[in-house]
């Protein structure tokens, strides 16, 4: 049974102040709940109770990095696209990375915001119910 409403943003990355600005980005920008995690373990035991539409994950990390993470995720989360962030230079190509379906993009960082709410957008698993960006109100 799922937590939320519609389904969720789930942003990992242990550098939990990074992690903490893209939620409020994400959130600010974007029509959907997010989660934000620092902790990778912590992330997996989290997905169950989740609606997941997309997961945003830094590669280098503690205990599992990117790829750990996404081969232990993935067959949790059938149909849902995986987007690393990093800022270390990674291919999508690079053998270690070639077995990984759910993957759909690799993000160097720095990066806009912008570019990130695209790719959320782009991958989005339910096209009954796309991802809307939220356009700021003027005034």
């Amino acid at each position: 049974m799922s937590t939320t409403t519609g389904k969720a943003v789930i942003i990992l990355d242990d550098e939990k102040s990074y992690g903490d600005l893209l939620s409020q980005l994400i959130t600010g920008n974007l029509d959907c709940p997010v989660f934000t995690y620092s902790h990778p373990l912590e992330a997996l035991d989290a997905l169950p109770t989740l609606n997941v539409g997309a997961v945003v994950t830094d590669y280098f990390m503690p205990v599992l990095d990117g790829a750990q993470f996404i081969r232990r995720a993935a067959p949790r989360l059938p149909g849902v696209p995986f987007i690393i962030i990093t800022g270390h230079p990674l291919r999508l190509s690079d053998e270690y990375l070639d077995d990984l379906p759910a993957l759909k993009a690799v993000l160097p960082k720095p990066f806009k915001w912008q570019k990130l709410s695209e790719l959320i957008i782009r991958h989005w698993p339910d096209a009954a119910h796309r991802l809307q960006t939220i356009v700021p109100s003027s005034g």
